[in-house]
Parts: C-alpha cells; sequence; structure tokens
C-alpha cells in the first residue's frame, strides 16, 4: 500500500487568469481536490477556491496585479490551510508550446526555462504567461519540483507530410512547421473515451475542442494524426479573438498598403479578430447565441462553417470517420452548435439524435448512424496531474536502492 501521499497542484496560466487544482494521491489514484482560479489579473485580481465538491471555500481580492502576485496569493492561501511549501509533491504546469524538442512532460529546471523563453514568438498570449508562473512558484517554493506538461506533445507522431509546411528546406531545417495544440485535452479525450463509449467509436475519430481557443484532431488509434493548428494556435478554426486560417497574402497587404507593422498584426491576428472581429460584438459564443444581431449570426455562421470544412479535410486525412466528438466549452455547452455542424456532416453518416443532444449527451447520435457523435467533457488538468505523478514516481523509484520495494 502506498498511503496517502502530498497532493499534487497544477497550475494553467492565462493571460488574465490563473487556474489550480489540487489532487490527492491516495494509492496510486488522483482524487481531486480543492480547486480555484486567481482571475482579472492586471485588473481587479481576485482569488476564488472551492472544494473538490464545488462549494466555495473563499474569495477575495488580492493585492498586485502581476502573475507572480497571484502565486503568491495562493501560495499564502494554501500555506493557512495546508502548512507551506512543503505541503505540495509537485506543481504541474501546462505550457503551451514544446517546440521540436520537448515531445514529454519535464522536471524543470534552468536550461529548460532557457529553451522554452525561445519558444515565446511562437505562442506569445500564452507561453510568457505559463513562464511566468514558473518562475513564480520557484521564487515562492524553491524546494518542490515542478514539471511541465506540453500542449504539443500528443502531436509529435504525426507523419511529416502533415507537419511540413511547402517552405525551403533552409526554413524548414529550423523548426518551422505544424506542431497543433490542445494536445493535453485531446489526450485526456482518448483515454476517457473508452469509457464512455466502449468500442462504439472506431478507430478514425476527430476530436473537435471547441472553445475561446478552438481547434479540431484527427486521431486514429488513439494517436493524432493531423490537427487545424500549425506553427502557432493562431491557425485553423476562428476562435474568440483569433483569426484561424489567414492567407499569408492578407499580412502582406497589411504590411503594403496599411501601414500596419508586426506589432499592430500580431494584435489583430491574435486580439481582434475571429468571432469577435467578424461580430464586432463579443468573442463569447454564448454572447453571440443570445443576439439578434445579424453581425453576432454572421460570426456563428462562419464558425460553423469552417468547423464542418475542418471535419472534411480531416476525415480525408484519416480516410474516414467513424466517430465525432465535442469538448471545450463551446463542444460541451452549446448544444445549438452542435446541431448544426452534425447536420451538416450528414455526407459523413451522422445522423443526429435531437433529444439526446439537447441533453447533452454523451452520446448525441441515433442508434443507426453510421458514425457515431459524442460530447465527453474534457479535464486537462488530471491530465497533467497524472503525468506529473508518474515522473514523480519514476524519480522516487530510480532513487532506490536495488532490491528495494515500496
Amino acid at each position: 500500500m502506498m498511503g496517502m501521499r502530498a497532493p499534487i497542484l497544477v497550475l494553467n496560466a492565462g493571460s488574465s487568469s490563473l487556474k489550480f487544482s489540487t489532487f490527492d494521491a491516495l494509492d496510486g489514484d488522483l482524487m481531486p481536490g480543492v480547486h480555484g482560479q486567481v482571475s482579472d489579473i492586471g485588473a481587479a485580481a481576485t482569488l476564488e477556491a472551492f472544494d473538490a465538491k464545488g462549494m466555495v471555500l473563499d474569495k477575495q481580492s488580492i493585492a498586485g496585479n502581476r502573475h507572480d502576485d497571484a502565486i503568491e496569493a495562493i501560495h499564502l492561501w494554501f500555506s493557512r490551510h495546508l502548512g507551506g511549501e512543503a505541503a505540495f509533491a509537485a506543481v504541474g504546469h501546462r505550457v503551451v508550446h514544446g517546440g521540436e524538442a520537448y515531445y514529454e512532460p519535464v522536471f524543470v529546471s534552468d536550461q529548460v526555462l532557457l529553451d522554452l523563453d525561445a519558444l515565446v514568438p511562437l505562442a506569445p498570449l500564452h507561453q510568457p504567461h505559463n513562464l511566468d508562473a514558473i518562475r513564480a512558484v520557484q521564487a515562492v517554493a524553491p524546494l518542490v519540483p515542478q514539471i511541465a506538461c506540453f500542449d504539443t506533445a500528443f502531436h509529435h507522431g504525426q507523419p511529416e507530410v502533415a507537419t511540413r509546411f511547402a517552405l525551403p528546406e533552409a526554413i524548414t531545417a529550423k523548426g518551422v512547421r505544424r506542431y497543433g495544440f490542445h494536445g493535453l485535452s485531446y489526450e485526456y479525450i482518448v483515454s476517457a473515451l473508452p469509457l464512455v463509449a466502449g468500442q462504439e467509436t472506431g478507430s478514425r475519430i476527430v476530436v473537435a475542442h471547441l472553445g475561446s481557443g478552438a481547434s479540431m484532431c484527427a486521431i486514429r488509434d488513439g494517436r493524432s494524426i493531423a490537427s487545424t493548428m500549425g506553427l502557432t494556435p493562431v491557425d485553423g478554426l476562428p476562435m474568440g479573438t483569433r483569426t484561424g486560417t489567414l492567407d499569408p497574402g492578407v499580412i502582406l497587404y497589411l504590411l503594403q498598403h496599411e501601414g500596419m507593422d508586426a506589432k499592430s498584426i500580431e494584435r489583430l491576428v491574435y486580439e481582434q479578430s475571429g468571432l469577435l472581429g467578424v461580430s464586432g460584438l463579443s468573442g463569447d459564443m454564448r454572447t453571440l447565441l443570445a443576439s439578434k444581431a445579424p453581425a453576432a449570426k454572421a460570426a456563428i455562421d462562419l464558425f460553423v462553417y469552417r468547423v464542418g470544412r475542418e471535419l472534411g479535410s480531416l476525415a480525408a486525412a484519416l480516410g474516414g470517420l467513424d466517430g465525432l466528438v465535442f469538448t471545450g466549452g463551446i463542444g460541451e455547452k452549446a448544444a445549438v452548435i452542435r446541431e448544426r455542424v452534425c447536420r451538416d456532416a450528414q455526407w459523413a453518416g451522422i445522423e443526429l439524435d435531437a433529444t439526446a443532444n439537447t441533453a447533452g449527451g454523451p452520446r448525441i447520435s441515433t442508434a443507426t448512424s453510421k458514425a457515431s457523435a459524442w460530447v465527453v467533457p474534457t479535464n486537462e488538468n488530471l491530465m497533467i496531474a497524472r503525468h506529473t505523478q508518474r515522473l514523480l514516481e519514476g524519480r522516487r523509484l530510480s532513487a532506490m536502492p536495488t532490491g528495494v520495494n515500496s
């Protein structure tokens, strides 16, 4: 019996929020514990904490408005409840970009941080905050091991033809290629889907991770075959504020004829476009669905159309389609979006069960549908905790004298 060990803390840093979850390791199993977030970083930052059942434990304003202030506030909150920095066995982090070198979770070192810093230009909305969180933990709890888990890692085994741009070899050799993202979500779905659907989904599935960041992935026998995101998380589907796929000629036009520089174009494609840009109203799908404005409808129509286009592309990469899985905030909660996507995908053999879809699934296709459709909530934080536990256990076993059992 392994018994109870110190909990694992998982941190998921965004541009203006820092979400946290704890997982208690009991006899090899991970049980969810306290979770919460510091929101509105950069404005009026607030810490909220909940127990495993979702009951509010605390809500308070915090001093300071940076990510290191948020980490310090979380640290102080847990110090009062769990007894200080030694209370955690390790801290697991979501890091968006691992580049070519990092395709498995790793213990964080100074060299790892330097390498990941070099990837900031490829994920400017996410990577700096991911790394800020790691450095902030180092400052308040230097003895606690930290593990970086990468959103790109799940896609590492894709065939070369799926990852290459049609660029000269000298540029490709520098790592300019398609990487894909949301890998921790896709990895979790692969682990959870058999528990929900058994063998009913078949071997060729497309998972649609639809949220403020949105992507889709073709998965065959549990492995990533192709994905909609590329070198950066701005490619593919239109998102809350990101353009998705954009003709490079548009960038050239903006540079040459609209007087825009690289920074202003970066803001345009990452922060001012997508659902927000098309609607002129909001990047939040809930707001758009509740609106009667024609521009809101135009943004929704474009989103649904692009999901359908990408579904066709990914089904072609798989050589057919056995199942479609919806996840992410929009995928899990917006029944009308699922309905429209499935009805547009009748060509793929998907026959929607409208009642099941309204109820949220898990299966939302009819029993006679040639390709099945599902709703499976994702859990990236649990995936990070699993990786963190595995690396901790590997380190513990490697440190044991030969012949010693736990």
